[in-house]
């Protein structure tokens, strides 16, 4: 038979509110022997309390929503970690869910975490119009809501993500530092925010060298390999193209298959520059020169902030922050010869 509330009360000779009091840590007025006496007696029977009951009383779940669009991506599990660490290290746990990238899963799932009480969510987007919709379920609810490896320039939400449009720059700014001037560019869907990052960090790059934008070298893709792959055998048929730079490392495996395919030799024929820095591209030959992002940091740092929301309220401040990337250089790129 499961331990109750009046177990504790009984056996500790004090009142059921008494114990109520100590267990959701208002505790003011009760004499530390007293409370000493029912946690010990907490400990001795194991008795865990009701989490229903509980968030009835406390009005918290000690439970965050976490949406991410494709936990199929290897980025993402590491950007998980991060969150799902900080918030157990301070005793809430976490409710995961996948979008698969489509904007009307993402506010079902909004509608979700509402209903379940969370007491905060953190959220990876994939379109911009979603964020337009949130004030209403979100901001009137007074939900805290923390973005996540997606910028925010309206400060309604806190968000944590990377300096995207510097990352895209300093990825095709290398390539041109090594002559490459025909310069294929596989992007992530048009409507993520961090293509459209990226992208603006490439033109940059361009843009400083002189160089003229040329859209027949930019393709879109789905983050995934197979989109990848697609992409690149069309840019590698352009015999001019000497460099890749793939929005991320999954679909720089792609180019890897593609050029292969086409008995073309990496760094020797055409050079390629991923982004995320993920484990799995160090398994490659060669070596895969990346973007680095902390992903787990970002992670980590997200929930702090939610949590920081959570418990102080209306007096944290919403705050953007841009993490530094960094250029991981491997063996995949390769200095053109004239």
């Amino acid at each position: 038979m499961a331990i109750t509330i009046k177990d504790i009360a009984r056996k500790a000779n004090v009142s059921i509110t008494t114990v109520s009091r100590v267990i959701n840590q208002k505790s003011e007025g009760i004499g530390d022997s007293t409370r000493k006496k029912v946690l010990d007696i907490i400990e001795e029977l194991d008795y865990r309390p009701n989490s229903i009951a509980r968030s009835m009383i406390t009005k918290q779940t000690n439970t965050i929503g976490l949406i991410i669009p494709d936990i199929r991506n290897p980025f993402f599990p590491e950007l998980v970690r991060g969150v799902e660490d900080f918030a157990n290290q301070h005793a809430y746990n976490v409710f995961l869910c996948n979008t698969d990238g489509e904007p009307k899963r993402e506010l079902e799932y909004i509608s979700l975490m509402k209903e379940k009480n969370v007491d905060g969510i953190i959220f990876t987007y994939s379109c911009a119009e979603t964020i337009h919709q949130l004030e209403e379920i979100v901001l009137d609810q007074k939900i805290p809501l923390v973005l996540l490896d997606r910028g925010v320039d309206d400060q309604k939400f806190s968000g944590v993500s990377i300096d995207n449009e510097k990352a895209g720059y300093l990825a095709t700014k290398h390539l041109l530092d090594l002559s490459h001037t025909k310069i294929g560019c596989i992007t992530g869907p048009a409507q993520f925010p961090n293509s459209k990052d990226r992208l603006n960090g490439y033109r940059k790059a361009l843009k400083e060298a002189g160089i003229p934008f040329d859209q027949d070298l930019i393709l879109a893709a789905d983050f995934q390999m197979d989109g990848g792959y697609q992409a690149a055998k069309t840019l590698l048929a352009k015999k001019d193209i000497t460099a890749i730079f793939a929005f991320n490392d999954v679909m720089a495996f792609g180019v890897y298959q593609a050029a292969a395919e086409q008995g073309m030799n990496i760094p020797e024929d055409v050079s390629v520059v991923g982004f995320d820095n993920i484990n799995y591209n160090q398994l490659l030959n060669p070596k895969l020169t990346t973007i680095e992002q902390s992903v787990y940091d970002m992670g980590e740092i997200s929930a702090k902030i939610l949590l920081e929301q959570i418990t102080q309220g209306g007096d944290v401040k919403n705050k953007t922050l841009y993490l530094e990337p960094s250029l991981i250089l491997r063996e995949s790129t390769k200095k053109l010869e004239n």
